[in-house]
């Protein structure tokens, strides 16, 4: 059934019948039954219809949800989309007075309500995936306190820190991407339930009533507003591609440190798969569908903006475009984050210790705390690792003549700062990778997760 044609003498042909419908809104069925009920409600509160058959409207809505929930509630072809279906279910089960159901509402403010009970849900449930794979990290993290490894810029190896300390910081992104999602939350659960087809409505529809109902903060202040904004899709979507971008940046390295030629982890074999041809093959596919994937999701950000940018006030179909593409950023999320901790907690860490020349710029702080000024200490500590290279050598087997020839402000004692695993103990900075700093990471994680 649809919801309009008593202006049209006939009926529309198929072929626009298959281009103007999309059932990827039936998923919408739950948060559109919810909405409904709050709104039966309001309508024999105020008096809008008669109580008894706002009775038997919430009555029968409440079987509808309960066939919707258990999995029974069947589509017909003849369904325009997800709220004709309910009112034609609805009709079904009370008769002629499902027509009421209607009463004071538009598809238009009727659609913006479900998608906002849908990412509002949904929201949450990622803010949890996303807590729980920061404490994932969190226990990684505590085996591997101490684990020396080096850190990086440009893929060239930079200064000494501990695999905890790398692990850690994408659980502290993991936690920002769920405060992403918790802030996009207050400028999601507003109502726009009654801002009718675009600018309200000359029935008495209580509006803070159907917020309250649906555990909204408030109506939104301007009609208009209510019915063609999608920037809180457009949100939705970009804090769904932000988390996913954050775990291809982790999928990648998990990638590297795959491969023979880092040698850092092995894949457990409830996480890895094979090659149809070559048999020695162990491939993190996993990481790389995350890493895949996550460019789709950029592509949806893309996507949302540019379905908005042209339409003028206030409903446009081109808006019907908007639930696939957040559908799409949010399943893609919502599959990935379980995936990436399953991952994680098959994989066995074992990475060589790190070069050597990591602790070059502890050597040129030693000159600086001695009065150096740090640009020529800079120059003196690279003048020795070009000549330690000259000679065949690294700079674990410098002297205290090799450091005394570029600078005869070292001392023989400085010879202990050339161990990349004291490098990291005499860190003072906070938020560094020493294990203290580390210990104190780990506790505060758990603390805004748990």
């Amino acid at each position: 059934m649809t919801l309009w044609g008593g202006r049209f003498g006939g009926s529309m042909s198929q072929e626009t019948w298959d281009f103007t419908t999309d059932e990827s809104d039936r998923r919408l069925l739950v948060v559109d039954i919810i909405g409904s009920i709050a709104h039966v409600i309001m309508l024999g509160k105020t008096g809008i219809i008669e109580t008894n058959v706002a009775a038997d409207l919430e009555k029968g809505l409440d079987q509808v949800l309960a066939e919707a929930e258990h999995g029974e509630f069947g589509f017909e072809k003849s369904d325009e989309d997800v709220h004709s279906a309910v009112e034609r279910r609805l009709g079904e089960i009370v008769g002629d007075s499902a027509g009421s159901l209607h009463t004071g509402r538009s598809r238009n403010d009727q659609v913006a309500l479900d998608l906002r009970l849908y990412l509002s849900r949904s929201g949450h449930a990622q803010v949890k995936g996303l807590g729980g794979l920061a404490l994932t990290l969190a226990k990684l993290a505590e085996g591997h306190v101490a684990t020396v490894i080096p850190s990086y810029t440009h893929l060239q190896q930079a200064q000494t820190t501990t695999l905890g300390h790398h692990l850690l910081a994408y659980a502290w992104m993991a936690l920002r991407s769920a405060d992403r999602f918790d802030d996009a939350l207050k400028r999601i659960e507003i109502s726009p339930l009654g801002a009718g087809a675009a600018s309200g409505s000359t029935l008495p529809l209580d509006r803070e009533m159907t917020s309250h109902e649906l555990g909204f903060s408030e109506p939104m202040a301007n009609s208009l507003d209510a019915v063609a904004t999608r920037d809180f899709v457009a949100e939705y979507v970009f804090c769904c591609a932000q988390a996913m971008t954050e775990m291809s940046r982790l999928a990648e390295e998990i990638v590297l440190w795959a491969t023979k030629e880092f040698g850092w982890i092995r894949l457990g074999d409830k996480v890895s798969t094979g090659s149809s041809a070559l048999p020695q093959k162990r491939n993190p596919d996993i990481a790389e569908l995350i890493r895949g994937r996550a460019a789709t999701l950029a592509g949806d950000v893309a996507a949302t903006l540019a379905l908005q940018k042209g339409l003028p006030l206030a409903y446009n179909r081109d808006l019907q475009e908007d639930k696939r593409l957040a559908f799409h950023a949010d399943d893609t999320l919502a599959a990935a984050l379980p995936a990436m901790i399953e991952l994680l907690e098959n994989i066995d860490f074992d990475p060589p210790p790190p070069s050597s020349e990591t602790v070059s710029l502890d050597l040129a702080e030693t000159l600086v705390a001695r009065g150096v000024p740090f640009r020529q200490a800079h120059n003196q500590v690279g003048k020795l690792i070009a000549s330690l290279e000259g000679s065949g050598r690294s700079l674990n087997e410098a002297t205290i003549d090799d450091l005394v020839h570029v600078d005869p402000r070292f001392k023989s004692e400085d010879l202990d700062l050339l161990d990349p695993e004291q490098s990291l103990a005499r860190r003072v900075t906070s938020g560094s990778g020493n294990s203290e700093s580390v210990l104190q990471q780990i506790s505060e994680i758990r603390r805004r997760v748990l």
